[in-house]
């Protein structure tokens, strides 16, 4: 795994009579990574059968010996990294991290970078010191710099949720968020309305955008014309859901419904709501994006789209580990699949005149 066996090389090889084969040489001609021919060495189960069977043919072939070290076998440890962390979003993906991490007897360090370089290279350094075996990084945007440093490393990483496309040349994980724009949207169409605004996410977020594209197409689907007014910018937290609401009501024509692109910017939208008088959804339907644990007890309780944010976190988990033993992914790009749940901020639009 990782920095792990990483560190444990170098000590390895230190520790090699002058003359004898290294454990770099040994990892080039089994065609595998330095770090699973210390795992090898060190006894470590993490190796899949035939890997190990090859290590350790070379292994005897050329007399290598391991010397005893005071130091003992580390625990494994997983890196994982978020842009922040003042989310329940954030608190579901840890949730099912941790729950496959700890039956695995798999440590977790959870770290935030905040979309700072600083803060991401101070990561990087803190990597390095704690040997790491394996990095999730979810949503997170890392320079190229820092890309190299982890290729550098060979520490397997994976990607939950990933910003964009891809810099690294890792496994990704994510939800359908194409079909859930659209499955909010369809639902809202299926009440009755017609003017639908959206608050949406961040433009840079690859979920966002296709968020923000399943609603097009649901609207172009139904025959109905975008009209531009009615999507309005927001960041997924709470305050730009309370504006973003705002300016649409503020419209000569408002919406009779708003899908906004995350829970919290719901919320946000439901107060605006609430201050002006106006019920939800007697007055104006609001539908989320990922079904919080919160939202089933907001009043009233929340229409929105399921992400399954605890299993991304259960899925990452069981790629690293795979990755770390050698073992290639099923596939290098997975996609869960989302899922309406209907409470009670919908309803038909209220008729007028």
């Amino acid at each position: 795994m990782g920095q792990v066996a990483a560190h444990e090389a170098d000590a390895e090889e230190a520790h090699e009579e002058r003359g004898k084969v290294t454990i770099t040489e040994i990892a080039r001609q089994a065609g595998v990574s330095v770090p699973t021919v210390s795992r090898v060495v060190n006894g470590r189960s993490d190796v899949a059968p035939g890997t190990r069977a090859r290590v350790e043919d070379l292994l005897r072939r050329h007399g290598y010996r391991k010397r005893a070290s005071a130091a003992g076998t580390r625990a494994a440890l997983l890196d994982l990294v978020f842009n922040d962390l003042d989310s329940p979003w954030a608190v579901e993906i840890i949730r099912g991290v941790e729950e496959v991490a700890h039956a695995a007897g798999v440590g977790t360090v959870v770290s935030a970078i905040h979309g700072r370089s600083g803060d991401a290279r101070e990561w990087m350094q803190n990597l390095r010191a704690r040997a790491s075996d394996g990095v999730i990084l979810v949503t997170s945007v890392l320079e190229p710099v820092l890309h190299e440093e982890l290729r550098i490393l060979g520490v397997p990483i994976v990607v939950v949720d990933p910003a964009g496309s891809p810099a690294l040349d890792a496994p990704t994980i994510g939800a359908a968020n194409w079909s859930g724009g659209m499955a909010a949207t369809e639902h809202l169409l299926s009440l009755g309305h017609r003017r639908i605004g959206l608050v949406a996410g961040p433009p840079r977020l690859l979920c966002s955008r296709a968020r923000l594209d399943g609603y097009r197409a649901a609207l172009e689907g139904a025959g109905i014309a975008v009209d531009e007014s009615l999507i309005v910018p927001g960041d997924f937290y709470h305050e730009s859901g309370f504006t973003g609401c705002n300016t649409l009501l503020d419209l000569p024509e408002p919406p009779t419904a708003i899908f906004a692109a995350s829970d919290q910017m719901a919320l946000g939208a439901i107060e605006a709501l609430r201050r002006r008088g106006l019920r939800v959804p007697e007055d104006m339907s609001v539908v989320g994006f990922d079904d919080l644990p919160e939202v089933r007890w907001s009043a009233p309780p929340l229409t929105t789209v399921r992400q399954p944010l605890a299993e991304m976190g259960k899925l990452a988990v069981r790629t690293v580990l795979r990755l770390a033993r050698d073992e290639q992914p099923d596939s290098p790009r997975v996609e869960l699949g989302t899922e309406l749940v209907v409470r009670a901020s919908t309803a038909p639009p209220r008729k007028t005149g």
